[in-house]
């Protein structure tokens, strides 16, 4: 009986470990990629960072680079300008090292955050320019959270390929 109680107990963390912030909105969900971007990045391993399927496809760092600078860019577009050491994009080539990677990665995470927590009433609504269209601050960061995730299915993928297990689903259900 004990042993049934002690599984219940640790699945039940382990569960909610896998789903908090799902459902619980923009706040929730950002929460959550997020959290699983940065967990599968410190689990790959730094020799599997230059990986890439096939030539002339995105390596592991490069991935993870383009949602770093994808995210600055976009959220650019809100208004918060761009951080000045971010000269170009060839860093999506030119910073590799998993340290470093994943210090870019956690800055941008942030970044959205922190720049999402800060809006008024009203500013999701604001109308703002990219590429010649017209659109809102608001579908600026459903593009963001949408774009991350695409990405987190991509770089789940690479990990499975090279033999690594996403972080949340050892153990549990997939």
């Amino acid at each position: 009986m004990k042993t049934l109680l002690l599984f219940i107990i640790l699945s039940t963390s382990t569960l909610h470990a896998q789903y908090e912030g799902l459902w619980e909105g923009y706040d929730g969900e950002w929460g959550h990629v997020s959290r699983q971007l940065i967990a599968l990045a410190e689990a790959t391993p730094p020799d599997k960072f230059a990986w890439r399927p096939a030539p002339g496809v995105r390596s592991t760092s490069e991935i993870y680079m383009h949602i770093a600078l994808a995210n600055f860019y976009l959220l650019s577009v809100t208004g918060p300008p761009m951080p000045p050491d971010i000269k170009s994009n060839d860093m999506e080539k030119a910073v590799t090292s998993k340290a470093d990677v994943i210090a870019f990665l956690k800055r941008s995470l942030d970044a959205v955050k922190t720049a999402r927590a800060q809006l008024k009433p009203g500013d999701l609504q604001r109308k703002v320019k990219i590429m010649n269209k017209d659109a809102t601050v608001d579908g600026m960061y459903l593009r963001i959270i949408v774009h991350d995730n695409e990405h987190m299915g991509q770089l789940i993928a690479y990990a499975r390929m090279n033999g690594i297990v996403p972080p949340w689903s050892k153990g549990g259900p997939e």
